[in-house]
């Protein structure tokens, strides 16, 4: 399948973050610019950047040195308002050794959060080769982001693990003195404000050419410039089956009803961000759930900022082609489109590293390591995968022989018969979706076959 191609009008530039002068121990630095940079330009929300490789400079360990955790600090930041916030590095494949927690100041009321942690790795991810790096450079490593409600000011607290890495000239440290673990170069914050929360409206900037193709990717589903595609029964999402690319089955169909979706419009994506093509795989054959790590401090009437946030986050600060997911669920059971390209069509994401080829991702906003995920998005998840999974007459129940691309679970080439509905963990080592989320995927891929008919 040809990918769909858009112009991009869209424009970014750079300006000074005002900050407060840092202490000596933990002044910020960076090669090309100030003490931070915006990413902002004439697009809604913007992207605050704060430089942390200083917080990686220490004294070299002696011998004598007793071998506990290194803790850096970023002292108390006032910065322009944000609601997500997550720190990026510039190899993808270099890892951050270490914890990173935040905490925040409430804007208003001026209330400080307690200690919050950053998942330390984000393995939502595209796989090596996928062409997703973006403003002239690779795709970065990162944490998960974190979604802390409007806040103007920071704190961040890096807790290095001791004996791990390198010491700071490169060499192998001895196993008698341990540098601790060397921070990734490129290492810096990354404060996310989505913007206001206004949806696009048919014929109202910023709907423009960019969101036009992203629109006319649901047809027929929706018409252009709708805000969502609307429930229909099964009988009429039979007829959806064109429309993903599939040829119309001679045998008995089994779909689900398709569940209503609110499309990147209802969302309010601004498409100037992403990259102007769409990238399509070749069927989907298997779901990949996925919590989106980002907290669940959050309201349902704000879900479509910290899918903005996420979206602004994945394209400018991880450098994607455009937000890793396919689809994304809230705690209210809310279905809403993720990677432009057509809900219907398999659509290629960056969510599962390793297994992206042939697979959609679909993530839960929310942690569900320690949290149980609302039944809404459990409800939401089933009737979801019940009609996409059907377009592609993949049984929920079953499992799918699929070729690993290479990651920490299953070697470049290996064939893994996956769950049609599995988990993140099923294909890369990882807590995502979390353990109250995973535990519930047998139950979820009953629901969705019986959705199905089956």
């Amino acid at each position: 399948m040809r990918p769909f191609l858009a112009t991009c009008l869209g424009a970014a530039c750079t300006a000074a973050l005002a900050l407060p002068t840092a202490p000596a121990a933990a002044r910020l630095a960076h090669p090309t610019a100030g003490p931070g940079t915006a990413r902002a330009g004439d697009l809604p929300g913007a992207t605050w950047s704060l430089p942390l490789d200083a917080l990686g400079r220490a004294a070299p360990r002696t011998p004598a040195a007793p071998r506990r955790p290194v803790v850096r600090e970023l002292t108390t930041r006032t910065v322009h308002p944000f609601s997500l916030v997550g720190v990026v590095w510039d190899d993808a494949s270099a890892a951050l050794q270490g914890r990173a927690q935040v905490r925040t100041r409430a804007r208003g009321s001026g209330t400080w959060s307690d200690w919050q942690e950053l998942t330390n790795a984000s393995d939502d991810a595209p796989d090596p080769g996928a062409g997703e790096g973006r403003d002239g450079g690779a795709a970065r490593g990162s944490t998960a982001p974190l979604w802390v409600g409007a806040s103007d000011a920071i704190q961040l607290r890096l807790t290095l693990a001791p004996g791990a890495g390198t010491d700071p000239a490169g060499a192998a440290a001895s196993a008698a003195v341990r540098a601790p673990a060397v921070l990734p170069h490129g290492l810096r914050l990354e404060l996310v404000d989505p913007g206001p929360n206004t949806p696009a409206r048919r014929g109202e900037p910023p709907f423009g050419p960019e969101a036009a193709a992203s629109s006319a990717a649901n047809a027929p589903l929706a018409p252009l410039g709708a805000t969502q595609i609307p429930a229909a029964d099964q009988a009429a999402a039979r007829a959806d089956i064109a429309a993903s690319g599939e040829s119309t089955p001679t045998g008995p169909v089994h779909i689900g009803a398709r569940p209503r979706i609110v499309t990147r419009a209802g969302w309010g994506a601004d498409e100037r961000l992403r990259e102007t093509r769409f990238v399509y795989t070749h069927a989907v054959r298997a779901a990949f759930v996925h919590h989106s790590a980002t907290g669940n401090n959050y309201t349902c009437a704000q879900a479509p900022s910290v899918i903005r946030a996420l979206y602004r986050f994945h394209v400018k600060s991880s450098h994607w082609r455009d937000i890793g997911y396919n689809f994304l669920i809230d705690k209210c059971g809310t279905i809403y489109e993720g990677r432009a390209g057509g809900v219907a069509k398999p659509v290629l994401g960056a969510h599962t590293l390793g297994f992206n080829n042939d697979s959609t991702g679909i993530a839960l906003l929310g942690t569900f390591q320690k949290t149980a995920p609302p039944p809404p998005a459990i409800e939401a998840l089933g009737r979801l995968a019940a009609w996409k999974l059907g377009l592609h007459n993949a049984d929920p129940r079953g499992r799918t022989p699929m070729t690993s691309t290479g990651g920490n679970l299953y070697r470049k080439g290996a064939v893994v018969r996956q769950h049609v509905i599995s988990g993140h963990r099923d294909g890369f080592k990882t807590e995502c979706p979390g353990a109250l989320l995973y535990a519930d995927l047998p139950a979820i891929r009953r629901t969705a076959a019986r959705l199905q008919g089956r």
